[in-house]
């Protein structure tokens, strides 16, 4: 074990539980924020623990599979997520998004706590599919004028908060702390699994 490290993704888990306090006003993303530009995309995915949790956990996860899974993992998330934001733009109904988001942090979460490992193609899939529902609940919310830089923003947002997953993934790694990255799944999952059935 390297003492430094230690301390250094404690203070990490701090930080990132912090963030996830202070950004959530409530377990849902979906509060009906009007889209007012790009800083509102850019905060939006930060504003609900749902999102918040999906999206660090693709981090998390594309980082314990390595390689090339750490780009396309959530380079397929974000592509999706614009994709998904055109569907709810366009007024194409996606039957059952908020239970597809929910779901998204079990299975993330259980992905990330088992760390799995499947082929890249259906980690690739995996990842996409649930990117469809977080992107269409952001555009059934985006009510207002300025879409274009709202969902530039939303998109930036997203690919920091998988960022920071990666990040946090990586550095549990080179600390010999891969557990704190599977306790962090698995708190995901749990967290999912109780809005499920809340």
């Amino acid at each position: 074990m390297f003492p430094a490290t230690q301390r250094t993704c404690t203070r990490l888990a701090i930080a990132v539980g912090a963030a996830a306090f202070l950004f959530s006003g409530a377990a849902s993303a979906h509060p009906g924020h009007a889209a007012e530009g790009f800083s509102s995309g850019l905060t939006h995915p930060f504003g609900g623990l749902d999102h918040l949790l999906a999206m660090v956990a693709v981090g998390l996860w594309a980082m314990q599979q390595g390689g090339r899974a750490i780009y396309a993992v959530p380079g397929a998330f974000v592509t999706a997520m614009a994709a998904g934001f055109g569907l709810g733009l366009a007024g194409i109904t996606l039957p059952f998004a908020e239970t597809g988001i929910l779901l998204s942090l079990l299975a993330l979460g259980l992905a990330v706590a088992l760390s799995l490992r499947p082929p890249l193609a259906l980690a690739m899939l995996a990842s996409a599919g649930f990117a469809l529902c977080h992107g269409y609940a952001h555009a059934l919310e985006s009510g207002g004028a300025a879409l274009a830089p709202y969902a530039a923003g939303m998109l930036l947002g997203t690919a920091l908060l998988h960022g920071l997953g990666l990040f946090a993934a990586r550095l549990a790694n080179q600390g010999n702390l891969a557990l704190l990255t599977r306790g962090a799944g698995a708190a995901t999952a749990a967290i999912g699994l109780f809005l499920l059935v809340l």
